[in-house]
């Protein structure tokens, strides 16, 4: 009967042991594992290394703007970090945005943001735009029409996937911008408006 008794106590002692051994190898395998952060593909990123900007990979576009001699949308280069299809989409419409930087209008006003962009499969962008674009001063239907069209083409000319843009507010369907053109279908590129 001690005999038993020993045998249960080295049996229990063991038992212990063995489960020690194995939480501390658990934490040793997985609790000394730091999660491992990935840093977003920015336009500011810097090498941890050197401290200097990294090189990113960057697209040239062309942004249509007025112009307030011969009402006309004319081109201006920019460069973009290059990305998927909607981020460099997003891409262009911020920097229109952000105005010419030559002697051309400012359109769109430069407090507006671009709430969402993406592109269907069809080549339809669907472009979300803050209620601040409605502030605009668009001198009558040629202003607003050519706040529509500085978006269309400047997507359309620079992504060939994009057939048609359709123009959101604050996440919703409007009828028009300022009151003369109508925003209730997508629009297709129209070229003519540009200088030549």
């Amino acid at each position: 009967m001690k005999n038993n008794r020993n045998k249960k106590k080295k049996l229990r002692a063991l038992l212990i042991l063995f489960i020690v051994l194995a939480i501390i190898i658990m934490i040793f395998l997985f609790g000394s594992r730091k999660e491992k952060i990935r840093h977003e593909r920015g336009a500011d990123r810097t090498d941890q290394v050197t401290g200097k900007k990294a090189d990113l990979p960057m697209k040239q576009v062309t942004l249509f703007f007025l112009s307030d001699t011969d009402g006309l949308l004319h081109p201006e280069e920019r460069e973009i970090p290059e990305s998927d299809l909607s981020g460099e989409a997003r891409a262009v419409v911020e920097e229109l945005i952000k105005g010419p930087q030559t002697g051309l209008m400012r359109i769109i006003p430069e407090n507006t943001r671009v709430r969402q962009l993406f592109v269907t499969a069809d080549g339809l962008a669907y472009v979300d735009l803050s209620r601040q674009v409605t502030e605009a001063n668009f001198y009558g239907s040629s202003g607003e029409m050519a706040v529509v069209y500085s978006i269309v083409d400047s997507l359309a000319y620079n992504f060939k996937a994009i057939k048609k843009v359709s123009l959101l507010i604050e996440g919703n369907e409007r009828e028009t911008l300022g009151g003369h053109v109508d925003l209730s279908n997508p629009f297709q590129p129209d070229y003519s408006l540009i200088a030549r």
